[in-house]
């Protein structure tokens, strides 16, 4: 259980702390992509929409379930429904784990570029070579995610006041500043007009289509950090007088803001640099590729070009640790449930994503696949806690955990609708819209095999294997984290 000094002093603290867990590399470099690649406005209005349609009432119920429990998400619903369910929970946390494996890799990088551009690396040479020989040489990858590591876990060794509160405090307004001034510069550049058409004008009949409102799903789940066990483990932190709805609002909001910043400085500089099918073709060169390969190129172009792409990766680099920040900490949260104090725990996460970082600060390939298994775990994990609050019973939760007597701004009866109707259906329809990219799209040979990186095969079979060991340690597990009612 949280003592005082385990918890948040104050509501910007929470707010500020929970919009960092949300604000990630996905606003930044897959979000305009996805969006350019499915209808600009229509892919805007889908989106918001998912917002209300799964990861507020997710956020919700993650506050509810950490505050009302005192648990991080492998002790959690074990506490709310009973033992036999808690490995649900475990599944939640872990499979945030093994994103976190990969994403401190990947904050390595973006720390790498910043440096990079501080200097001639980037800017004035060949970005894609350069970005070839950082991901084929196994040694400054290694070193950077050796190096996102220690700052996150200096942070988190320091509390959630002195270290996650208190850091947060200060990457968050400044990540805002560093999107407002690159949109900002973005717009000024000739032609930018178009950028701004492309991102912000609808083709109503795009909301016509599925693939549409799929990519808005699955961008809304992925982005605001709803299902991942993150604001679980921050509801843990909350006092007991502290209300979470606004929070869970502004969250959203705040998500949904610095993606649109992130937007226009994209899509503008795209769009004033490049004819219209070469911006195209660089927003569908892959989340690596336009981000460390294309966007190099087009700063290039621009006056200062240099200066802008540092702030860039400066924002870049400040969003990723602040999301890197809460997955350890959720990480961390999981050794304390089970009995580790927090001295002992921290560098022990710090040592285990180091070691089980390195395939994919390594091989390229093994990171692709880990981030298609686990990124579509989370949609099991978005599942999972719905099921908790259905089998708690929906009403029942959301009178006694959410719109409690603290809560100012009590929720209304559509998180019901949306818990136990909405999101299992959502679910369905991502799993079989995804896997069925694999087999028509990204694999049709290979769809079934095991080994192969985008393929149905290896989704299975990770997750099953993950499920079956869960389901074998449970009876431990959950008498570890008291769970409810034991096994």
């Amino acid at each position: 259980m949280a003592g005082r000094n385990d918890q948040f002093s104050s509501r910007w603290g929470i707010l500020l702390a929970a919009i960092g867990m949300a604000v990630g590399t996905g606003n930044i470099w897959r979000f305009p992509r996805v969006a350019a690649e499915n209808g600009g406005g229509a892919f805007l209005i889908a989106w918001l929409v998912f917002m209300f349609a799964w990861s507020i009432p997710l956020v919700l119920s993650e506050f509810a379930l950490g505050k009302h429990t005192r648990r991080g998400p492998a002790g959690a619903i074990g506490r709310l429904i009973g033992g036999k369910y808690n490995w649900m929970g475990v599944f939640v946390g872990l499979c945030t784990c093994f994103i976190m494996f990969y994403y401190s890799v990947v904050t390595g990088w973006c720390i790498k570029y910043f440096f990079a551009t501080l200097g001639s690396g980037v800017v004035g040479g060949d970005p894609e070579a350069y970005w070839q020989n950082l991901t084929t040489t196994n040694v400054q990858p290694v070193l950077f995610h050796l190096l996102a590591l220690v700052i996150g876990c200096f942070i988190i060794s320091r509390g959630v006041v002195k270290g996650i509160e208190r850091t947060n405090r200060i990457l968050i307004p400044i990540l805002f500043l560093l999107l407002i001034v690159a949109a900002l510069r973005a717009v000024t550049l000739p032609d930018a007009v178009k950028g701004l058409g492309f991102l912000f004008t609808p083709v109503w009949g795009d909301l016509l289509s599925h693939q549409v409102w799929l990519e808005a799903l699955s961008q809304s789940a992925w982005s605001v950090g709803a299902a991942w066990g993150l604001v679980m483990t921050y509801g843990v932190y909350l006092r007991k007088r502290d209300d979470f709805a606004l929070t869970s609002y502004t969250t959203a909001f705040g998500d949904y803001s610095a993606s649109l910043l992130a937007g226009i400085a994209v899509m503008c500089t795209v769009f004033a640099v490049l004819p219209e099918a070469d911006a195209l073709a660089a927003l569908g060169a892959g989340n690596e590729g336009l981000t460390f390969i294309w966007l190099p190129q087009l700063f290039e172009q621009i006056p200062a070009g240099r200066f802008f792409l540092a702030l860039f990766f400066l924002a870049l680099s400040f969003a990723a640790m602040s999301s890197l920040i809460a997955m350890l900490e959720m990480a961390t949260r999981i050794a304390v449930d089970l009995g580790m104090t927090r001295q002992k725990a921290v560098p022990l996460v710090g040592a285990v994503g180091f070691l089980l970082g390195l395939p994919s600060a390594w091989k390229l390939g093994f990171f692709q696949n880990q981030d298609w298994v686990w990124a579509l775990g989370l949609m099991v994990s978005g599942l999972f806690i719905s099921l908790a609050v259905i089998k708690f019973g929906v009403g029942r939760f959301r009178e006694q955990l959410i719109n409690t007597p603290e809560e100012r701004r009590p929720v209304g009866r559509w998180f019901i609708f949306v818990i136990k109707y909405v999101i299992p259906l959502e679910f369905l329809a991502l799993m079989i819209w995804w896997f069925y990219q694999a087999v028509a799209v990204y694999d049709p040979e290979g769809w079934w095999h095991p080994f192969h990186t985008f393929s149905v095969g290896t989704t299975v079979l990770q997750w099953g294997l993950l499920i079956a060991a869960l389901i074998l340690v449970n009876r431990w597990w959950a008498a570890r984290v008291g769970a409810r009612g034991g096994e």
